[in-house]
């Protein structure tokens, strides 16, 4: 919780004095920095490096929200931020326990405490392990892509995508650079490099390029709509679609949280005029703090099955007699997955024909909900949708998710952790909502 002075993580690293420690990057590149000496065989212990690394002690590091705001997922895919300062007070200086703006996530928090020998930590180690782990880094497929940037090295450069290929490096110390061949060009696209777009996506009239923010070259062929039957997400739902639907009725009866404020949201600003709500279970793949999961534990065991999306999963009621306005969403390494809950019944159309009431289009191809089936789709594709009926709302369990179809269990896990990563370090920034942009 970036509003409070809780802990939010906790690891074991060397004791060390990070007073000029002021900008997030560094402290993020303090903490892998340590843990890749300590653990990785990407460097060989010396007397130095051993010297360095004797002494250790606990530390909290803590999350201050600042004064600052802005950014959000928006402008190259993945955001615009600026390093956030903050003063430290005289009681933290006084303690040795510095507000760190941090929340990172891949240490170990219950690491054994070392035991504390002799040495004390000084600037110019810091720094050393610094620079080392960069230029190791830099050498890595992920370090190219980023160098490639023409804000390299500048100003102008995000500080995350500087620190991008450290914290890869240590989170997956073994993956090779042929494996994440096209997570470096999904990089590299984010940073500028628009030149990456193939050319079957640019001659598709279907798929608005220009509004792609997120792209990963090289996934291949794609269509509107994808065959459910491929994946087990779409078999599982179907075939648990009686439990899920009274547990769908159970979070109706508890639709309203704890303060009173009704769990059903326009959780995007194109949603709030067009009489799309949604009850939101995840949100940038993270379950939401309080949501009544007990209530839902079949629906949140089958969604959690798939690597979601940062984007939303929930269930989508959509109004009588309104709909979505045609638009795109720019991320060609997520589809999105809908299984009717309750579909309001066919319409009689101005010829006197019988029709089914709600609809919805991808690109050049027209589909409709069934109960208890599902619906998968490329949203990169144009999609808009509509519930005609006058009286009846229409309501789908919605799940984004990662592109399990086209791209590696290797590759999936790098991109949740970048986005992750990517998260806690804008909310270490002080920038209250996070993802809007991908929603």
């Amino acid at each position: 919780d970036l509003n409070s002075r809780q802990p939010i993580y906790e690891c074991s690293m060397t004791a060390m004095t990070l007073r000029s420690c002021r900008k997030v990057a560094s402290v993020c590149l303090l903490t892998i920095a340590v843990e890749f000496l300590c653990c990785s065989d990407a460097f060989t212990p010396n007397t130095t490096g051993y010297n360095l690394l004797r002494q250790t002690q606990k530390i909290r590091l803590y999350a201050k929200k600042s004064k600052n705001s802005g950014g959000g997922f928006g402008g190259s895919g993945f955001g615009s931020s600026s390093a956030a300062s903050s003063k430290k007070k005289a009681a933290r200086r006084k303690s040795g326990r510095p507000d760190l703006l941090s929340a990172l996530d891949d240490v170990d928090s219950k690491k054994k405490q070392e035991k504390s020998l002799s040495r004390t930590y000084i600037k110019s180690d810091q720094e050393q392990l610094l620079n080392d782990l960069a230029a190791k880094s830099a050498q890595t497929v992920i370090g190219r892509a980023v160098a490639n940037s023409p804000d390299h090295n500048s100003p102008d450069m995000d500080p995350f995508w500087q620190l991008l290929p450290s914290l890869i490096s240590t989170k997956f110390p073994t993956a090779g650079d042929d494996e994440l061949e096209r997570v470096a060009r999904m990089v590299e696209f984010s940073l500028g490099s628009r030149g990456l777009l193939e050319e079957d996506v640019i001659s598709d009239r279907w798929r608005p390029h220009e509004e792609l923010h997120a792209y990963m070259p090289g996934l291949g062929a794609t269509e509107p709509f994808l065959d459910p039957n491929r994946l087990e997400l779409c078999q599982q739902l179907s075939e648990n679609y009686e439990t899920i639907v009274k547990e769908y009725e159970a979070l109706l009866e508890e639709r309203f949280d704890r303060k009173g404020k009704d769990r059903f949201q326009s959780v995007t600003s194109m949603n709030y005029d067009v009489g799309w709500k949604t009850m939101v279970l995840f949100y940038n793949g993270h379950r939401i703090k309080d949501f009544p999961y007990h209530l839902c534990p079949v629906t949140t065991r089958i969604m959690e099955s798939v690597p979601l999306a940062g984007r939303i999963a929930g269930f989508n009621r959509q109004q009588p007699e309104s709909g979505i306005p045609l638009h795109s969403d720019g991320n060609n390494m997520w589809l999105t997955c809908q299984m009717g809950i309750r579909v309001p019944p066919p319409i009689v159309d101005e010829a006197g024909v019988e029709v089914p009431s709600a609809h919805i289009r991808v690109g050049p191809e027209t589909r409709h909900w069934e109960e208890g089936r599902c619906l998968l789709y490329d949203t990169t594709y144009e999609h808009e949708t509509f519930n005609a009926h006058p009286i009846e709302e229409r309501v789908v369990l919605h799940v984004d998710f990662f592109d399990t179809l086209r791209m590696t269990k290797l590759e999936i896990d790098v991109l949740q952790y970048i986005y992750d990563m990517r998260e806690q370090f804008m909310k270490a920034e002080g920038v209250a909502k996070v993802g809007a942009q991908v929603l």
